[in-house]
């Protein structure tokens, strides 16, 4: 399994912050040491975290701007056991100073590299858009997760995309992968997305998760209460999906994982 992971997709409302909060929240279930990296100037990720994005002392921008280095920023959430570099609006003017600069889409990977040995995981929730702060993150990430709608114009837009990680691997970063493909918000009783979910298998295989995220009141809830879903309410069913990427994710790499054991840890 990839150790650093951009959850990205250039079209918003896809799941990403949602994908990106509840895997932190659940691989530190599993007892892994998980840094969540917001870099998406609407903050969401650190909201979602139950931290004031509003009254941050130091941010991704003082990472990515060298103001503070990257173990500076990090801050804990304490009631999941994980940590978060959090983020605001401040990385708008951010990427408008990165621009240019030389060596501008390597530094993230190079602020984070000192502070590597002390996480098992690093998660990168992304903006919606392929700027210069997902640049940064697919320069500093071993695998992308790319969580997305089974719609219209989702394959359409996954094409672009994936010619964006190809275009990275290329150049600054030739070990990037495709770490998976997520279904979210999924409704089996539509056919549409049956239809692109086929699809999706049909083009990407094994690269597409078995699990799948549902539609989920608590999902959409939880971010509003500052926590994940899982400390939210553990036994909902959008809790239960992510807990069970989680596991599938380990278990491509490690084998077995005990699920049940996590779930009793939380709470």
């Amino acid at each position: 399994m990839h150790r650093i992971l951009a959850i990205t997709n250039q079209k918003g409302g896809v799941g990403k912050t949602t994908t990106s909060v509840n895997l932190a929240a659940s691989f530190s279930a599993t007892k892994r040491r998980v840094l969540l990296i917001d870099i998406d100037p609407q903050g969401n990720a650190t909201m979602g975290c139950g931290i004031d994005k509003r009254s941050l002392e130091r941010s991704t921008t003082d990472v990515l701007l060298g103001s503070c280095d990257a173990a500076s920023a990090i801050v804990s959430v304490d009631y999941a056991d994980f940590m978060l570099m959090p983020a605001n609006q401040d990385l708008v003017a951010a990427e408008v100073q990165l621009m240019g600069k030389p060596g501008c889409e390597k530094r993230l990977r190079e602020a984070i590299a000192p502070i590597m040995d002390r996480f098992d995981m690093v998660l990168i929730d992304c903006p919606p858009a392929l700027n210069m702060l997902t640049v940064n993150a697919l320069v500093a990430a071993e695998g992308v997760i790319i969580p997305m709608q089974c719609e219209y114009y989702a394959l359409e837009g996954l094409t672009a995309l994936v010619g964006t990680i190809e275009e990275i691997k290329a150049g600054p970063n030739p070990q990037l992968e495709i770490g998976g493909i997520l279904r979210t918000m999924f409704d089996p009783r539509n056919n549409l997305a049956n239809e692109v979910s086929a699809q999706l298998i049909e083009h990407f295989n094994d690269r597409v998760f078995r699990t799948i995220i549902p539609r989920n009141v608590r999902l959409a809830e939880a971010p509003s209460h500052g926590k994940p879903a899982l400390h939210y309410d553990r036994e909902s069913r959008g809790a239960l999906a992510y807990l069970a990427l989680a596991g599938e994710m380990i278990r491509r790499d490690e084998g077995d994982c005990d699920l049940t054991a996590a779930v009793d840890a939380v709470g």
